[in-house]
């Protein structure tokens, strides 16, 4: 099966981090970063923002590239492969729409428990500044294993 290449991004502000309860779709009830799918000849970063505009009502101003995620779906044969950022400066104020309602949380207490499981092992180290490309396998929403490498920035764009 055909990976489909989605984006996500997640808001810093100081200590605070910006996350997002999914209202419908794929992955809702949880909390996450903004992001979706890229679509038909856009690049990867037109994407990130275009997502970002549509969910939480954000222009990111400037971005950077933290990590690539594979995730593995082993019941459905579903395969994503997740460009992640992280912004630190956007146009406008984050707001609740149709599919997203914003909250910030502090970066020392992010409510994992809320969020895919994966998170939980690759968000604190691309929040300490590492970059990174990862695998990870779900049977339905069960975490089954993981491969989690620190790389360097031109690993990431490609």
């Amino acid at each position: 099966m055909k990976p489909q290449h989605c984006t996500l991004l997640f808001l810093l502000r100081g200590s605070e981090i910006l996350l997002a309860r999914k209202k419908r779709g794929f992955g809702e009830g949880f909390l996450n970063g903004v992001g979706g799918k890229i679509d038909m000849g856009e690049t990867v970063e037109q994407a990130m923002i275009r997502e970002c505009q549509e969910e939480i009502g954000v222009t990111p101003v400037t971005h950077r590239k933290v990590a690539v995620h594979d995730f593995v779906f082993t019941d459905n044969d579903k395969v994503m492969v997740v460009h992640t950022f992280l912004s630190y400066e956007w146009d406008g104020d984050p707001a609740e729409t149709e599919e997203m309602a914003p909250e910030w949380f502090p970066t020392n207490s992010i409510p994992y428990e809320r969020m895919w499981a994966d998170d939980i092992y690759w968000l604190p180290l691309v929040l300490e500044g590492k970059l990174l490309r990862t695998s990870f396998w779900f049977t339905g929403l069960n975490l089954i294993d993981s491969n989690i490498r620190e790389v360097e920035q031109g690993d990431l764009d490609g």
